[in-house]
């Protein structure tokens, strides 16, 4: 699957192998973990991240992966807002510093 990543005025294709979604489940599993002691997200720290707030997050995470040319942890993180989001074609990731302002993007 291509997932499409909007960063101001640029656009990222990410290819996701449809096997990464299954390769990835315990990974993605550990980060649900990890969000469920809740998360700083800009201002707020969220306590009880919801679903769309988890993608966000990653998204965050998928932004640092394309800006540091990490193309690995970039099709990670993407593989799991596809996994969580069904779907979810891909994310316009905002750059202003407000997490909750990125949004997730359907065919």
């Amino acid at each position: 699957m291509r997932f499409k990543v909007i960063v101001g005025d640029e656009v990222f294709a990410i290819e996701v192998p449809a096997g990464r979604l299954q390769d990835g489940a315990e990974f993605f599993a550990k980060m649900d973990r990890d969000m469920d002691q809740g998360w700083q997200m800009s201002r707020d720290f969220v306590e009880c991240p919801d679903q769309l707030q988890r993608c966000q997050i990653v998204a965050d995470k998928l932004l640092t992966g394309i800006q540091n040319g990490n193309e690995a942890t970039a099709m990670l993180m993407a593989a799991y807002i596809v996994a969580r989001m069904p779907g979810a074609v891909g994310v316009d990731i905002d750059t202003s510093g407000e997490i909750q302002g990125t949004e997730l993007l359907y065919a």
